[in-house]
């Protein structure tokens, strides 16, 4: 079973659990309905009236052309349509909501521990050739991970970031979507990278800012991006890519208006739920709300912000009942299911390119590693919990395990996979450790169309002092060295 749940006026009971429905104000939106525990879309609504029935009593209510809300004499007897609360029921009953007393959201899930399929009545949609491809890519980035993260503590990266435990909720979301669709990242999305097509050369590039590099050195490491697999780039502050996700989304929407493609894409925007504490989430969910913005936002909720626990960070049902709340589709699952995770990606995203409307995911993982290099989460967790998170459940354990079941996986492959990928990453990675640097002049390029007056002033000044202490920079490492300057 899988549901979409969203905020609404009523409670539906399905199999034992509580799912939300709504009745938009814009009635030429779509409307999801919820029932026998799956997703059916309503045809959009052209008309601009709507009528309902509350209780047995009949209450029709018109929207304006303005968005203001006119009411009849006698439905105004039983609900009022408040300006900001669509439909509320008058009640003589004085009851407080208790969020403690409403069921959690459910976590949706396909394969279990053993790598069985929960669910035999679902065709799970992956032939051999891309269960080999999704797990492969998984394996690379859990190597690739070990490896750079090793380079970090011998001094030959700045800074690295793990993303042990969460590789499935990565790959499986990035197997769901389109080439075309547009991917805002955080910073342990490396696997749905590397499922879009971006090379362990294009990787070792960014990680050591070599004149490979797309961002020519500007950003710290692990801060990806591909103009040509339509991945922007990482940004370092917290959350600042979930409202410039929100906007691409509109612009997509807006294009999609202009030109009636029949597929324009969709968005996907990637966080953690520490991120999700910053107000540019609430904002960027608001806005994608309230416009129909066609996004998929994908909460990774791995029960870290780097040591705050989640459970310290709110008191609500995790980062879904947020969703609720602000009128958008919402479904948690679990994130260590890569199928799970890929079916419910690929049931947002018709959400979102059909409807034209946002969706919210929250995947649920555990964030094995330390958060980052500069971390050490043995200060704040125990190495007794982390061990039974890595023995107790995680991704590739459990996608080697369906695989092995279908006997498209063995030991022998295993190994000689590993030692492979091991070979593939060690030699990408000396390579561009030995390519130069970016050119000088990018220090100063890339902003502005043509050098302002006062960067032309800082140019050459560099030039001067250079020229002048020459014994005490070596420009032999970067491109073209002095002359990148001229």
């Amino acid at each position: 079973m899988i549901c979409f749940g969203r905020s609404g006026i009523k409670m539906i009971r399905s199999r034992g659990i509580r799912a939300l429905t709504v009745r938009p104000v814009k009635v030429n939106q779509s409307v999801s309905r919820i029932h026998t525990g799956k997703v059916s879309l309503a045809s959009d609504r052209r008309s601009n009236s709507t009528s309902t029935t509350h209780s047995g009593v009949g209450v029709a209510g018109t929207v304006g052309g303005t968005g203001t809300v006119s009411q009849s004499s006698r439905g105004i007897q039983k609900e009022l349509v408040f300006p900001g609360s669509i439909r509320s029921q008058f009640t003589t009953q004085l009851n407080f909501n208790d969020p403690s007393e409403a069921t959690p959201m459910p976590t949706y899930r396909l394969i279990d521990l053993d790598g069985h399929q929960l669910d035999p009545e679902y065709k799970i949609p992956f032939d051999k050739e891309k269960s080999l491809k999704m797990y492969r890519d998984m394996l690379t980035v859990s190597i690739m991970d070990s490896i750079m993260y090793d380079a970090q503590r011998q001094g030959r990266l700045s800074f690295y970031m793990v993303s042990a435990g969460e590789e499935g909720a990565a790959v499986g979301s990035a197997a769901a979507l389109e080439p075309h669709d547009v991917m805002f990242c955080q910073y342990r999305e490396q696997g749905a990278i590397l499922y879009r097509g971006v090379t362990l050369k294009e990787f070792m590039s960014q990680l050591y800012a070599n004149a490979d590099d797309y961002g020519q050195g500007r950003n710290m490491p692990v801060h990806y991006q591909s103009e040509k697999f339509n991945i922007h780039p990482i940004s370092s502050p917290l959350a600042t890519q979930i409202p410039h996700a929100a906007g691409a989304a509109y612009a997509l929407k807006i294009r999609n208006k202009d030109n009636n493609e029949p597929d324009s894409g969709c968005v996907i925007c990637y966080f953690g739920e520490g991120a999700a504490s910053e107000g540019d989430f609430h904002a960027a969910l608001n806005i994608a709300a309230t416009r129909a913005c066609p996004v998929i936002f994908f909460c990774r909720n791995n029960g870290y912000a780097i040591s705050t626990p989640s459970l310290e960070q709110y008191k609500g049902d995790g980062i879904a009942s947020r969703g609720v709340g602000y009128g958008i589709d919402t479904i948690r699952v679990d994130g260590n299911d890569l199928a799970a995770v890929h079916r419910v990606t690929r049931e947002a995203r018709k959400l979102a390119v059909e409807n034209q409307r946002p969706v919210l995911i929250e995947a649920m993982s555990y964030r094995v590693s330390h958060h980052s290099t500069s971390d050490d989460s043995f200060a704040y967790r125990s190495k007794t919990e982390v061990e039974d998170w890595k023995r107790r459940d995680n991704p590739l354990a459990r996608m080697r395990k369906w695989l092995e079941l279908k006997d498209w996986w063995s030991e022998d492959l295993e190994q000689q996979t590993r030692k492979e990928i091991r070979r593939e990453i060690l030699s990408e990675m000396a390579a561009a450790e030995k390519r130069k640097k970016p050119s000088l002049d990018q220090i100063f390029n890339g902003v502005y169309s043509e050098l302002t007056e006062p960067l032309k002033r800082q140019r050459e000044e560099l030039k001067e002092i250079l020229d002048t202490y020459p014994e005490h920079y070596d420009l032999s490492h970067y491109e073209k060295g002095r002359e990148g300057l001229n």
